[in-house]
């Protein structure tokens, strides 16, 4: 391990290379061909047979295997290809070296290059040993894994324990606990009319929808931890029409598993509401995650990190509850012990001033090739 390390600590030039390839590779998750250039860059970096299964609407989800697939009593790695903003919003690589900026140079190429490079000083001076071991890599994380989720349950029942490399956070704690997250769309319906000759024929279904979402954002119980944001609305044609049709988005989280049924069970009830005479309000669910709630388990896993970390010269602890989503849900989902921000320092993530601190990358990979030498 000492000659694995004394390597990794020679790698932070590499490492900013790689970094700097996967940034300049736009992968927003709806840019298939994107995520799977990154995917290509990817896989010549980790020295790991890949299976790769072809994405459906989404790139190409990875799982790289060590050292047959599967990681029954082993170890998962969790990563994503995808970044939030489309070339048009966001792209290039800016580096001062101190500070790396970018689409997904924190969220999570970072991760990516952060595990590439542990793997590669593991498996060169044969430290994985015969320990089961997946890194998974998905294409659609910040849609909250509608194709990849089921994958990355299937894959990571049985293992020992999942460390997900999401950003890291202030004074390298990491994510034991994150909210439950999900996703819908209301459509409001009502009956179109010229709003000066028949105004009284019409049914207005943005009217509809505006009592819709007073009522829906009135669920909100801070004190819980339960909040609904109604992030995007869309309805109508003209101003001298009454609409037919309003469309709107809501964003939902919550603390506890059982949160999540009982709100969605109270915007049920408000949908099936008449709202407004004519109307009528439908609700289609997204994706979404159960929370992440911190076990046992899973504080020993941080604790086994955290002293790996310590090592490194980095900090250790445990990270107040988040409230963004991620797929260590998913594989905690499963009964595995799961541990999140484990990527690289930084702040800016999902803004255009996303920017990671380049001296955290060889410490974070050396954390992660003490935990992997010693069996995860």
């Amino acid at each position: 391990m000492d000659q694995a390390i004394s390597w990794l600590k020679l790698q932070r030039p590499s490492m900013e290379r790689l970094l700097e390839e996967l940034v300049l590779v736009s992968s927003h998750s709806l840019d298939k061909s994107g995520c799977n250039k990154v995917g290509e860059v990817l896989r010549r970096a980790v020295p790991l047979p890949c299976e790769v299964v072809p994405g459906k609407n989404h790139g190409d989800h990875l799982f790289f295997h060590a050292p047959t697939p599967g990681c029954n009593g082993g170890v998962v790695l969790v990563g994503h290809l995808d970044t939030v903003f489309p070339r048009e919003a966001w792209e290039g690589w800016t580096t001062d070296g101190v500070l790396g900026r970018g689409p997904g140079a924190l969220d999570m190429k970072g991760g990516l290059v952060v595990v590439a490079f542990a793997l590669q000083a593991l498996v060169a001076r044969g430290l994985l040993g015969a320990l089961p071991l997946t890194f998974a890599v998905v294409s659609d994380e910040e849609l909250g894994s509608p194709e990849s989720a089921e994958l990355l349950r299937e894959r990571a029942r049985g293992a020992r324990s999942a460390l997900v490399f999401e950003a890291g956070r202030a004074g390298d704690r990491v994510v034991t606990a994150r909210k439950g997250t999900g996703t819908l769309e209301a459509v409001a319906h009502g009956r179109a009319a010229h709003a000066g000759n028949h105004h009284r024929d019409g049914a207005n279904a943005i009217r509809a929808m505006a009592r819709f979402v007073e009522a829906a954002e009135g669920l909100t119980d801070h004190a819980r931890g339960v909040t609904v944001n109604v992030g995007k609305i869309a309805g109508g044609v003209a101003k001298n029409s009454v609409p037919a049709l309003c469309r709107a988005w809501l964003d939902l989280r919550f603390e506890e598993p059982s949160q999540g049924p009982e709100l969605l069970a109270g915007l049920r009830a408000l949908a099936a509401t008449e709202l407004l005479p004519g109307t009528r309000l439908e609700l289609r669910e997204g994706a979404g995650r159960a929370p992440l709630v911190a076990t046992d388990a899973s504080r020993a896993l941080a604790e086994r990190y955290g002293a790996c970390a310590a090592e490194a010269g980095l900090g250790r602890g445990e990270a107040p509850r988040q409230g963004g989503g991620s797929d260590a849900s998913t594989t905690a989902s499963v009964g595995v012990p799961s541990v999140d921000g484990l990527g690289p320092r930084g702040a800016g993530f999902h803004t255009l001033d996303e920017r990671v601190e380049l001296a955290s990358l060889v410490p974070k990979a050396e954390a992660l090739v003490r935990l992997l030498a010693r069996g995860g």
